[in-house]
């Protein structure tokens, strides 16, 4: 990571928020300390995936100092940065978190996180409607990430660039005559939700005018994250969805708060993604374990069927949009550094003169996959599949020529790890050649 860009980042998040672009905090603190992490294991020469774990460790410190949750800053970096869980990487990114919150909370005891009022009781029978706030979440983040590719596709034809943040931010600001808890990330606005128990009308009005406020922001050019944005809107969700239950299904008894709770852990998954960190957060905004329950399986659910309905998380599914098609986080720097030439293994070959008999004499069944047929002077000729060559329908004499696969398909070494996979999708095999060179072969 770029110490430069990040600093870039971090200024443009602080300058988008602090001028009321309905953008989140989170994504200027965490590129900054993962960007500060990055140059300083550059700098001791880290492999590749220490420097992945010390770059978790920066984003860990972050988000456990900005949300008093050092468990949810660790998982953050396991699910979003490093990609996987490992007892290796488990000490540095515990300490890190730990270390985070301890300095944020000796110099600011105040933290910009969730202020949770204690929650009621969940009875076993409630974690149904955890479900189904999990697959509402779900249908409202797709939304919500829809909206904001649209819109940003909508500005880009209408205006130049540098128009593009005057038109957001004069809508955002029309906004905020109706109502300013659109304005910036909505900390306060959240910390109002929490402590405040609103008309259903109001917390509706505020709903929807903070997604319009997001989705323009982001897509008129302003920068920053949704994160915090999809706590705030999962939040208003849980009070909006409880309200209506009461008020519409006799004898039903349940606390707005608990499932504003649930809610915002939901929405928060399909925005974000990362299940067990919106787990957590919950937990340790709360203390309440049986409340967690529920909100793992609300997590779960809305989890599951992003990944099925939509795929991506926000962040992964903006680098989609510019062209890298990326699983995660994780994928990035393989996508881009990773090289056939890194990857290959030695090939087996026979010459493509050869018959079906020599090949069934050199390469018994099970000794290899596939073999490459080479003219003279290694000139690549093709693929040959072995178990396709000891089929009892080809005669001993038949030319291995005639079976040879992909004579005009193969890799180079050049390639990158994102070409390579184009070619093999087009091609749908399993195993392709590589060459020094098309030309060459």
């Amino acid at each position: 990571m770029s110490l430069v860009g990040s600093l870039v980042v971090a200024a443009k998040t602080v300058w988008s928020s602090g001028v009321g672009a309905s953008v989140g905090l989170e994504a200027g603190y965490t590129q900054l300390a993962s960007g500060i992490a990055s140059r300083l294991g550059i700098a001791f020469r880290l492999r590749r995936g220490d420097l992945r774990v010390l770059v978790g460790c920066g984003a860990a410190g972050a988000i456990a100092g900005a949300f008093a949750a050092p468990l949810a800053g660790a998982f953050y970096a396991f699910e979003l940065v490093i990609g996987t869980y490992s007892v290796a990487s488990l000490a540095p990114i515990a300490t890190a978190a730990v270390a985070g919150y301890a300095v944020a909370g000796a110099i600011a005891p105040t933290h910009i996180g969730i202020v949770a009022p204690q929650p009621g009781a969940v009875a076993p029978h409630e974690l149904l409607l955890a479900v189904l706030v999990g697959l509402a979440m779900a249908a409202l983040g797709i939304a919500v990430m829809r909206s904001v590719a649209g819109v940003e596709a909508l500005f880009a034809r209408l205006l130049r660039p540098a128009l593009r943040p005057c038109l957001g931010g004069l809508v955002v600001g029309a906004l905020a005559l109706i109502t300013p808890q659109v304005l910036s990330s909505g900390h306060g606005a959240l910390h109002l939700v929490g402590v405040l128990d609103l008309p259903l009308k109001t917390v509706a009005l505020i709903l929807v005018l903070k997604i319009v406020a997001s989705v323009v922001s982001l897509g008129s050019g302003f920068r920053g994250g949704l994160f915090f944005a999809s706590l705030l809107l999962g939040g208003l969700a849980g009070q909006l969805f409880a309200g209506l239950l009461v008020l519409y299904v006799p004898g039903m008894r349940i606390d707005p708060n608990v499932w504003s709770i649930v809610a915002m852990s939901a929405l928060a998954a399909t925005v974000v993604g990362g299940p067990l960190t919106m787990t957590f957060i919950a937990l340790e905004s709360t203390g309440d374990l049986w409340l967690t329950v529920a909100v793992m399986v609300a997590v779960i659910v809305a989890a599951q069927v992003t990944r099925e309905l939509f795929g991506y998380s926000f962040a992964t599914w903006r680098f989609h949009l510019r062209g890298e098609t990326i699983r995660s986080a994780a994928d990035i720097g393989w996508m881009r550094d990773l090289t056939v030439g890194l990857m290959m293994r030695d090939a087996r070959t026979i010459p493509a003169d050869a018959t079906v008999a020599d090949l069934r004499r050199t390469y018994p069944l099970g000794s290899t996959g596939q073999v490459v047929a080479v003219d003279d002077g290694d000139v690549y000729a093709g693929l040959v599949i072995v178990a396709e060559a000891h089929a009892a329908e080809h005669a001993d004499t038949e030319p291995l020529r005639d079976l040879a696969r992909f004579k005009d398909e193969m890799l180079s070494r050049s390639m990158t790890a994102k070409q390579a996979a184009a070619v093999f999708e087009r091609t749908e095999s399993e195993a392709l050649a590589v060459v020094d060179s098309a030309e060459s072969r």
